[in-house]
């Protein structure tokens, strides 16, 4: 089986128990205003121009014989800056697993495992099963929205070790507003996780105005209850990626505030 990925980092600290090697899916149902992540919304492959380094000579136009070159009309290895890049691998599950079996020794010595990412790699369910099935020695954790089926979400739920499980906006008009979905699956997904006996943390973005409210924290709040939650610092990064896209960040001019947010919460960490 095939899946398609955008990018696999190593050694990474906040991505589960332990040190991490995160793998990140292309594909994302969500459209959340502040993603940081634009290249791994579509599932297709993209290509990624850094215009700033560009000197105009003109060789990325000429024709070459690439196949990942002819989708995009440019030769993505001419750039004598290497302004160009894809976004966008797909691989099958067993040379995925293989991959990441390499590092089972390390990975294992030091309490750490596997990460799958996005994008949301529940759109893409199936495959990160199969993945998971050929890893099994290794610890496996999740990090989702928890927008999927039920059946997508249980199943996958039900072969890893941890999951982190993000919650973003209560209120089912401005979650559908600011994420361009409603929040009704996630919530569904949510109580199944909690009765699943998994381990789980629960994970709250901090957007100025629009997550972070006092009003939606306190929801947030009172809907996890003692459950450990884990707050995110606003990336005032996440629009630098846009541009190399061709795709324009909907929230610039935003700064991460300082407050106390851990005070809403029984049991919350700030990062």
């Amino acid at each position: 089986m095939n899946g398609t990925i955008f990018d696999i980092k190593e050694c990474s600290m906040h991505d589960g128990p332990g040190v991490r090697v995160t793998v990140f899916l292309k594909g994302c149902p969500l459209r959340c205003m502040w993603c940081h992540n634009p290249e791994g919304l579509s599932r297709e492959p993209q290509l990624m121009f850094k215009e700033n380094r560009c000197c105009r000579c003109g060789k990325c136009r000429i024709k070459c014989n690439h196949d990942i070159c002819q989708r995009f009309n440019r030769c993505v290895y001419a750039c004598p800056n290497d302004c160009l890049s894809v976004s966008g691998k797909m691989i099958g599950d067993a040379e995925l697993a293989e991959s990441l079996l390499k590092q089972k020794n390390m990975l294992q010595f030091i309490n750490g495992g596997v990460t799958f990412s996005g994008g949301e790699p529940l759109l893409q369910w199936e495959f990160v099963c199969a993945v998971i099935d050929r890893i099994s020695e290794l610890n496996i954790a999740i990090q989702t929205s928890g927008f999927a089926e039920s059946n997508a979400y249980r199943s996958v739920v039900d072969k890893v070790d941890f999951v982190m499980q993000d919650i973003k906006i209560m209120n089912p008009e401005k979650h559908k507003l600011y994420t361009g979905v409603e929040n009704s699956k996630i919530l569904d997904n949510i109580d199944y996780l909690k009765k699943s006996g998994k381990k789980f943390v629960f994970r709250v973005p901090l957007i100025p105005d629009i997550t972070d409210t006092e009003e939606n924290l306190k929801e947030i709040s009172k809907f996890v209850g003692g459950h450990r939650t884990e707050l995110m610092r606003y990336n005032t990064f996440a629009g630098v990626k846009y541009p190399m896209l061709g795709m324009k960040y909907k929230l610039s001019d935003r700064e991460s505030r300082k407050d106390d947010y851990t005070k809403y919460f029984e049991n919350a960490v700030l990062l």
